[in-house]
């Protein structure tokens, strides 16, 4: 059982202890540093925010790259520039489903 006053260190006692401040310049420096490093730790904030809405952009706009061919060589520029065919995949849907027609299909069970 622990209480307030245990091991002779009684509230009377605490108020009479003396406690060793800074000076008044010591304290209006520790307070100008204190308010440096927040003023410090907000514009880290800002920049982050800034560098987050910036990456949300560049992913959606990368995305759309992706999805539209822009950021590679599509298949059928490879082919052309190789000189082969290229054959779309709606080309190749149809093809396939013209051979089950008429059957072709080569399954093996």
């Amino acid at each position: 059982m622990f209480s307030a006053s245990q091991g002779k260190l009684a509230l009377i006692r605490i108020r009479k202890l003396l406690i060793p401040l800074p000076t008044l310049p010591e304290q209006q420096e520790i307070v100008r540093r204190v308010d440096a490093l927040f003023a410090f730790a907000d514009s880290i904030e800002a920049k982050v925010t800034v560098a987050r809405e910036k990456t949300e952009k560049l992913k959606q706009s990368i995305l759309a790259k992706a999805f539209s061919g822009e950021l590679v060589e599509i298949e059928a520029e490879i082919a052309r520039r190789e000189g082969r065919d290229y054959e779309s995949a709606e080309v190749l849907i149809e093809r396939i489903k013209e051979e089950r027609g008429k059957g072709g299909r080569n399954d093996e069970t």
